[in-house]
């Protein structure tokens, strides 16, 4: 008996040491998530002009023509993963991988991973990769975004691939992330021939529209990247949050139950020796 509540007690010590381990980590997720996530709000205003703008010069031009907006002939997809560097956030990771792999089934494609964790798996798994410079997420500038975007729009004209798709998780809520691919390049979906008919040419472009666009495409791909690793930073703290925040309420839990089965131990022993001690004076 004494054995078996030695070991109770153990376990309840091992216990209250992971939970200050899990409470102290929900503590640094939530005081960092709050900058992340007006960061990430801050940030979507950027590509959303430059979409626009881009949208205007596509449509306000009926001799337009652009190597980005157009359908490529190559069916090969780049995928730029963006994953955290760290694990213990729950179902994070893995979300965003099994988007991937829905998303690229029975197809030819390689990634340009962002994070250790994205850098890791795409090793695990094989994929060949644009770079692997970028394997820390939280050293991700916009001057290491743009730098992406002018590699990925230098291989897209090259011919390399023919789609570049962006793989990322949206922060949704505080308690809802959502993993999602959204297609980047070519922008075919700006273009729309009963559209363009209805617009004159009214503005002019130096040297003319399509060298102006292309001049875009790579800053528009660039806010693109660095709002997705906003989004996904958020989503990273948060999804930590929440999982250190259960991990603490199962130890608090666990610690309760722990506590019951010692104390009733400690009181069935107690009552054993008061037994035997009344037991052998009866005896005398």
């Amino acid at each position: 008996m004494a054995a078996n509540m030695k070991a109770v007690k153990l376990r309840i010590k091992s216990v209250q040491s992971t939970m200050q381990i899990t409470k102290a980590m929900e503590l640094v997720a939530s005081s960092k998530l709050r900058k992340a996530k007006e960061r990430a709000e801050v940030c979507r205003p950027y590509f959303e002009t430059m979409h626009q703008t881009l949208v205007d010069i596509a449509q306000g031009n009926t001799d337009f023509s652009s190597v980005y907006a157009r359908e490529s002939g190559n069916e090969k997809c780049c995928y730029v993963l963006i994953a955290g560097d760290r694990g213990l956030a729950g179902g994070y990771n893995t979300n965003l991988f099994k988007c991937l792999e829905a998303a690229s089934v029975n197809q030819d494609f390689l990634v340009l991973p962002i994070g250790k964790k994205a850098v890791e798996y795409s090793k695990r798994n094989g994929f060949a990769c644009v770079t692997e410079s970028f394997g820390e997420i939280a050293d991700v500038s916009v001057a290491d975004c743009f730098e992406m975007a002018n590699l990925l729009c230098g291989e897209f004209k090259k011919g390399e691939f023919g789609h570049i798709d962006l793989c990322y998780t949206k922060f949704v809520s505080m308690l809802s992330q959502q993993p999602s691919a959204i297609p980047v390049l070519p922008l075919k979906d700006l273009t729309d021939e009963q559209d363009t008919k209805s617009i004159r040419n009214l503005i002019l472009y130096e040297p003319d529209a399509s060298e102006v666009f292309d001049a875009i495409v790579p800053e528009y791909l660039a806010g693109l990247i660095y709002g997705a690793v906003c989004e996904s930073v958020a989503s990273e703290l948060a999804a930590r949050r929440t999982a250190m925040e259960a991990a603490t309420n199962n130890a608090e839990e666990m610690i309760e139950k722990l506590n019951l089965h010692y104390n009733r131990a400690r009181q069935a022993s107690i009552t054993q020796e008061i037994t035997e001690i009344v037991g052998g004076a009866e005896g005398v």
